[in-house]
């Protein structure tokens, strides 16, 4: 079920977005935006929660990655 949003745009953006009314979708346009800028703030926050929990997280020993490199490149 959908949601009737309205906001308000200042008199000239309105007369414009008026004359370019056929070539537009506006609706679309403006749903489609809301739902970017949500999926770019969830993004970003997913990002920032895993920064978090990567600060947390204790320091691996010295050699840990070269061990894991080479580990990798003697399997094959």
């Amino acid at each position: 079920m959908s949601v009737t949003v309205s906001f308000r745009v200042p008199r000239e953006l309105k007369m414009k977005m008026d004359r370019l009314r056929e070539h537009i979708n506006w609706s679309e346009e403006l749903r489609r935006f809301v739902e970017n800028r949500i999926r770019e703030y969830e993004q970003q926050r997913a990002i920032e929660e895993l920064e978090e929990l990567i600060k947390r997280l204790p320091p691996s020993p010295r050699g840990t990655a070269h061990e894991y490199v080479r580990e990798d490149r003697d399997s094959d």
